[in-house]
């Protein structure tokens, strides 16, 4: 098998769409996939949806239920992971905390190793809602993603507001991530012939 034999497939990358219950992970979702807002019910279990962002490039988001009693399943999700997304509520100030060690924790995973972040700062619309600045200050982002790209982005689901930015991040971390697992990949192929 020669070099000339490996066929480019179109890009795909799995999304973890992870953060506490209520954050807003569903809403998200159907807001980035229809562009719409729907009535959602708390997630018991997880929701899977692919978007075709380009011709070739596609993203399959894995959106896992946020409840207490769920959270011990999340890393059965994080092994084929090529982009984490963080959704916290910035308007809920009593659960920060809570969300935070959750971050921290499934980010020490072996799977998340380097796996590029995009954390949603959601529900900017309440009053109160903490900003970008004070939520990247409050999870020690600096710290916690030194090994990995990570961005944090303001956003409102209900309102789509900054949504197409994070969509754009989350594509370009992702299809890098996705490239870059791909060619370590292919090397690994050549050296067994």
């Amino acid at each position: 098998m020669g070099l000339g034999s490996i066929t480019r497939r179109p890009l795909q990358a799995n999304i973890l769409m992870l953060g506490l219950d209520s954050a807003g992970k569903s809403t998200l979702l159907y807001k980035f996939k229809y562009n719409d807002v729907f009535l959602t019910i708390p997630t018991i279990g997880f929701n899977v949806d692919m978007i075709e962002i380009e011709k070739d490039f596609t993203l399959t988001f894995w959106d896992v239920g946020g409840q207490k009693k769920m959270r011990p399943v999340w890393c059965n999700f994080l092994e084929n992971a090529d982009g984490l997304l963080y959704v916290v509520d910035s308007s809920d100030k009593q659960r920060l905390e809570e969300s935070k060690k959750e971050f921290e924790l499934i980010l020490k995973n072996e799977f998340l190793k380097s796996v590029p972040v995009v954390m949603l700062a959601n529900k900017q619309d309440l009053p109160g809602a903490l900003n970008a600045e004070e939520i990247t200050r409050r999870f020690n982002m600096k710290k916690y993603c030194s090994d990995r790209n990570w961005y944090v982005q303001p956003c409102c689901a209900i309102t789509g507001e900054g949504l197409s930015e994070a969509l754009q991040r989350l594509t370009t971390f992702a299809k890098h991530f996705s490239r870059s697992k791909e060619t370590f990949t292919i090397f690994k192929e050549i050296e067994t012939l």
